[in-house]
């Protein structure tokens, strides 16, 4: 699908779910089983979710895949309340033992679309999630440059 194009930054997302805020009824499981596609898999970036402790340790994907960049999900689209900056740099800190700071990219765990014409979210409140996560890389630079 990608062939004859330069440049391009290619990856694979893994979504947990996003069709409901209760955490009881999302997927959940680290990603082991999954670690030998990943390695197969001709792309530059993991896009994981990391926001909640449905995802297991950060650990599994680093300790094989940590020649890829990742796609840290540390905020949760599903829940009203904004993740504190430190919860964020903590998050992307554990990862700072598998991966090097260029190859970590704060995200959302599955951004804030819609499922089936519902979001899960509001605009403020993931506006609010947003600027968490900017002022989080703010500070990761500062520390780990």
């Amino acid at each position: 699908m990608i062939a004859g194009f330069e440049g391009l930054r290619t990856g694979i997302h893994v979504c947990r779910g996003n069709w409901s805020r209760r955490e009881d009824v999302l997927l959940s499981g680290d990603y082991e089983p999954l670690v030998p596609a990943f390695e197969a898999m001709n792309v530059r970036q993991l896009v994981l979710e990391y926001a909640t402790p449905r995802a297991g340790d950060i650990e599994v994907v680093g300790r094989s895949l940590a020649d890829r960049e990742l796609g840290l999900g540390v905020v949760n689209p599903r829940t009203t309340e904004a993740e504190s900056v430190e919860f964020i740099v903590n998050q992307a800190e554990r990862a700072l033992r598998w991966f090097r700071p260029e190859q970590i990219y704060l995200n959302p765990d599955c951004g804030f679309g819609c499922f089936a014409n519902r979001c899960v979210n509001d605009e403020r409140t993931a506006t609010a999630k947003v600027a968490q996560m900017a002022k989080a890389a703010r500070v990761l630079r500062e520390r780990h440059g």
